[in-house]
């Protein structure tokens, strides 16, 4: 992992002197440093907080007024360096990049991310597949329009995640017919399928998918799914009109089930794992009082689907993606996001603990800047930066001295860089929480 962020700083630097080199007036580029892999992941830093701490333009967080100065941005990285370094971020060299392959400027990431998040987690019984939507209205060969997706322009990535936890396991991102999938003959779904569950096939798992990938032909394939299905795929029985509601019916097939229930509209379903069963769904009928029955499959699917819902909603609230003109860029934050997710719910799942994803990413801050920041060197006369960002990452927080006994009186403790007439009391500081960081693709151990 060492050796690509160091090809990341390589191409980096190697682009930013191209640019420099074409630009007709070079503007800032003229300042344009080395940089180097302490400051890439300085920069991922100041990017991660900017989820957490959101303002209305970027020059804000380098803002000196008062009323909404967060100082410890501009103690990481002066608002110069950090524009220069977003527009010179580059991972791949234009002059040998494969251009049959739309994904060539990303493709180191997003093959290293894919290998960890499979190594370092076994995922549970059940997995689920669903499309996301990144945004995304500039130009772009593969840009998707999907008018049920609230933000309905962008980069169509397909997800397979683990049910019990929301952990990503597999990521395909859609790219037309240059997709790289396998199973063709399945067409395009059941092959975004069977490439995102090539690794776990044969191991007893159960996936759950939406109509726009369940066929029958699908099925056969797979020992155990569960999912929507559209009436008129190749395939599906005839079921009989004219049900009345909480009606269903049932018609099998060797090991395959296919099912048509009428609430307010159809709902056709086809499953390799459930029964011709109803059961009660704990919700009650206003008008007679009795308890809702449904049939079992529509209970299962409903309770282990939405798993891609999930990160999209946390990555609404805490998301590093930021605003770029290339969509590279943008997919490459969107990825941080992914492994950020991912951290937190190994963190989870090792600790049993109760932190929160916006504690953990504070946290996560914490670590990159403690283990990466290396101090700005003040100009010759200038005075030291009078904030420092490593004053709230070192591990020698004060602790609370418990009152004395005998008098009644609190300790007090000589802070460093104070006089010994200038005592304070010391303060309960909150336990330092050690998390993964981006260095190990965002986990380090395996997790059963």
């Amino acid at each position: 992992m060492s050796n690509l962020w160091s090809k990341w700083c390589q191409e980096t630097n190697r682009y930013a002197h191209q640019l420099k080199e074409s630009a007709t007036i070079p503007g800032k580029l003229a300042k344009w440093t080395e940089t180097t892999v302490n400051e890439i992941y300085t920069f991922l830093a100041a990017v991660i907080l900017m989820g957490l701490v959101r303002k209305n333009s970027l020059k804000d967080y380098w803002s000196t007024d008062p009323v909404i100065r967060t100082p410890f941005f501009s103690a990481l990285l002066s608002l110069d360096r950090f524009q220069l370094l977003q527009r010179a971020l580059h991972f791949a060299d234009n002059a040998t990049a494969n251009l049959r392959d739309p994904l060539n400027k990303i493709r180191s990431i997003f093959t290293s991310l894919m290998t960890g998040f499979g190594q370092m987690f076994i995922p549970h019984r059940d997995l689920c597949i669903d499309e996301s939507l990144l945004l995304w209205k500039g130009w772009l060969g593969f840009r998707q329009y999907i008018p049920s997706k609230r933000k309905r322009f962008g980069i169509k990535l397909f997800m397979l995640c683990d049910v019990l936890t929301g952990y990503i396991i597999n990521v395909v991102v859609y790219t037309g017919s240059s997709t790289d999938i396998t199973h063709s003959r399945l067409g395009v779904s059941g092959s975004v399928v069977l490439t995102l569950l090539k690794p776990y096939l044969g191991r007893g798992h159960t996936l759950y998918v939406d109509n726009w990938y369940t066929s029958p032909s699908l099925f056969n394939h797979l020992l155990r799914a569960c999912g929507t299905v559209r009436a008129n795929r190749k395939g599906i029985p005839r079921f009989r009109d004219g049900m009345s509601s909480g009606e269903a019916d049932f018609k099998s097939c060797e090991e395959m089930l296919a099912m048509k229930w009428h609430d307010k509209r159809d709902v056709h379903m086809l499953t390799t794992v459930n029964s011709a069963e109803m059961s009660p769904s704990g919700k009650i009928y206003h008008t007679t009082g009795n308890e809702k029955i449904k049939p079992q499959c529509v209970l299962d699917y409903i309770k282990k689907m939405g798993g891609v819902d999930k990160v999209d909603m946390m990555d609404s609230f805490v998301g590093c993606t930021r605003k770029t003109l290339k969509w590279y860029k943008k997919l490459f934050f969107h990825f941080v996001d992914l492994a950020v997710h991912n951290a937190f719910i190994v963190y989870k799942v090792k600790n049993d603990s109760s932190l929160t994803y916006q504690k953990f990413c504070k946290n996560l801050v914490r670590q990159l800047v403690e283990e990466h920041h290396t101090p700005q060197k003040p100009s010759s006369g200038d005075r030291p930066p009078a904030y420092n960002p490593l004053h709230l990452t070192a591990r020698h927080f004060p602790s609370e001295i418990p009152v004395t006994v005998q008098t009644g009186e609190e300790h007090t403790q000589v802070l460093q860089g104070l006089s010994d007439h200038q005592k304070v009391p010391t303060e309960k500081a909150e336990d330092e929480v050690h998390v993964q960081t981006l260095q190990h693709s965002a986990v380090s151990n395996r997790v059963i």
